[in-house]
């Protein structure tokens, strides 16, 4: 049972024969407060129009829905309507970026021939007066040559511009492989691949090694060039960049290729798949 309150304890004092004025005195309460009667709240049936809007358009803020109460020819102020949104504890929740599902992902498989997966990555460094250099690394899997290295600011609307260019020297692959960074998930991005009939392979988010190609070359690509060299301007870098690609495709050899520079090791993929049977293990070169 509740305890109870002051004014029930003055209406009680004062049925047992004491006076208003003692009986407030003896309980600590004023006589406005003892008097007062509360107002039936004004905006019951508003709060009710709101919710009933946002339950109906689940998108629609507090400006929205005032909006809609305007046109159905309600007069009301838009501080009120923002109040009553607030107290009525309703919100536009944020909806996170989509994303090509799950089930699309692939398995780390090395290709047995070139031109049949690349793997992409970005790179970042800065020029001598702080400005951002934007590295693209391109790597086919089969033979680990870098395919690209495309120091710019790329966004997601030129990087199938990109792509349209190396096609012209070299092909397109049949799969490419990237994390899912907002360039390699853009609109632009996803409808030039299908176009072009390229499959793209998402890794997991926070999975790394899921991409390890790329990975593995991004290392090299900083310590033996990024990290080497002070670039003065972007021009700059596009040249020293593009000298390091040739060198580590034409001359530096590679352990796991058995000590021979990606460009040769293709080579002799190459001329290996071209001598190959139709009943040859290939799975086993």
């Amino acid at each position: 049972m509740s305890a109870p309150s002051r004014r029930d304890l003055v209406h009680f004092l004062i049925d047992k024969g004491l006076s208003e004025q003692k009986s407030l005195r003896f309980v600590g309460m004023s006589p406005s407060a003892f008097r007062y009667r509360p107002v039936m709240d004004r905006n019951t049936a508003l709060k009710e129009r709101i919710i009933t809007l946002a339950q109906r358009h689940r998108r629609y803020g507090a400006g929205m829905i005032y909006l809609k109460l305007r046109q159905a020819g309600e007069i009301v102020n838009h501080k009120r309507v923002d109040r009553l949104y607030t107290k009525a504890g309703l919100q536009v929740r944020r909806r996170k970026r989509k994303k090509i599902p799950a089930a699309d992902r692939h398995p780390l498989e090395r290709p047995l021939a070139a031109n049949q997966v690349w793997s992409m990555d970005f790179v970042f460094d800065r020029t001598a007066e702080g400005r951002v250099i934007k590295n693209l690394t391109v790597v086919d899997d089969a033979t680990h040559e870098a395919v690209a290295i495309v120091p710019e600011r790329l966004g997601g609307l030129q990087l199938p511009r990109v792509l349209d260019q190396l096609a012209k020297t070299r092909g397109l692959p049949k799969a490419i492989r990237t994390d899912n960074g907002k360039e390699f998930c853009s609109r632009a991005m996803l409808t030039w691949a299908h176009a072009r009939g390229v499959q793209l392979f998402l890794i997991e988010p926070g999975k790394p090694n899921q991409n390890a190609y790329i990975e593995s070359f991004n290392g090299r690509f900083r310590d033996e060039c990024l990290n080497e060299h002070w670039f003065t301007s972007m021009r700059h870098a596009q040249d020293i960049i593009e000298a390091w690609r040739r060198e580590y495709n034409e001359e530096r050899p590679k352990k796991s290729l058995g000590g021979m520079p990606p460009t040769a090791y293709a080579r002799s993929l190459a001329h290996k798949s071209v001598k190959l049977t139709p009943d040859s293990k290939a799975h086993c070169y």
